[in-house]
């Protein structure tokens, strides 16, 4: 059986990772120049969005080839065949260096397989491909089954978010502070989504909290999000530190399309930085991103 490795963009729960027996490699959280969040630093979101209320201004950083190289070294011995799956490439170089790094361990250990699949997304986008993979592991498909399957399907992992306080966009740079500044007197708020090439991408814009959130589950019924298996198919939703925003929509989701699983978490300190403490995330299977 192989090993499924993923990292902490995908923002799934820690004990969820254990229970399934899902290794990852963590990208650091800094402020004032230490390492807050990361790799033997751990940060609970609401101490984190603490943080951020108070007006600390945190970072990020991607692994590098060596964090990569090293992290696979350590596990090589664990098993014969290992499936990463990492955060966008349209977002990180994260993909890029463990790639680097795999090389380097694979050269070492050629009677080894590893495979880094680029889930084009991240926070619980990324995290519904880990829970496919997961799935299929555990029903017996092979390493190169699975690899294939996400390879060809993972434009149909959809990602959708919205955020209330442009401002938090704004300090995490996705967008310009003239920007936040008109867009909040505007009362808009942002629908964002992650595009095929795995950037994140406005294609719309709404007034009203109600109406962005509402809209995340009116964009599922474009994206043709009924056509699944609502009784087996995953829903993930995500949120920084708003469980009632994130309630809301799932009652809208289950009330629209009667899906009955769902996976809720919390968005960590690696992507909350960039988008604060309003944002609420919706993934799923649908027929395209865009």
């Amino acid at each position: 059986m192989f090993q499924i490795i993923t990292d902490n963009g995908a923002d799934l729960p820690k004990d969820w990772l254990t229970e399934h027996n899902v290794g990852c490699i963590y990208l650091s959280t800094i402020l004032d120049g230490e390492i807050i969040a990361g790799k033997d630093k751990e940060l609970s979101a609401a101490d984190f969005y603490k943080l951020l209320s108070a007006g600390a201004k945190p970072s990020t950083s991607q692994i590098n080839p060596e964090q990569a190289r090293e992290y696979f070294e350590e596990r090589i011995h664990d098993a014969d065949e290992f499936l990463y799956i990492g955060l966008s490439s349209g977002l990180s170089g994260t993909v890029g260096s463990a790639r680097l790094g795999v090389s380097e361990v694979l050269e070492a250990h050629p009677d080894k397989t590893i495979e880094v699949v680029d889930s084009l997304s991240g926070s619980l986008g990324q995290g519904l491909l880990v829970w496919y993979a997961v799935k299929m592991r555990d029903e017996g498909k092979s390493l190169a089954e699975t690899v294939a399957w996400l390879n060809d399907n993972v434009q149909h992992f959809l990602l959708a978010f919205t955020v209330d306080n442009l401002f938090d966009l704004w300090r995490g740079g996705r967008v310009s502070r003239t920007s936040a500044i008109v867009g909040t007197l505007a009362s808009v708020k942002p629908f964002l989504i992650v595009d095929e090439k795995g950037a994140l991408t406005v294609p719309k814009k709404l007034r009203g909290r109600k109406k962005s959130l509402a809209y995340l589950v009116e964009n599922m019924q474009l994206h043709k999000a009924a056509d699944f298996d609502g009784n087996k198919d995953m829903i993930m939703i995500c949120h920084g530190n708003v469980p009632e925003d994130a309630e809301y929509v799932r009652s809208l989701i289950e009330e629209t399309f009667g899906y009955k699983h769902f996976l809720t978490s919390n968005v960590g300190p690696l992507i909350g930085t960039h988008t604060g403490a309003s944002l609420v995330v919706v993934s799923y299977l649908g027929d395209a991103r865009y």
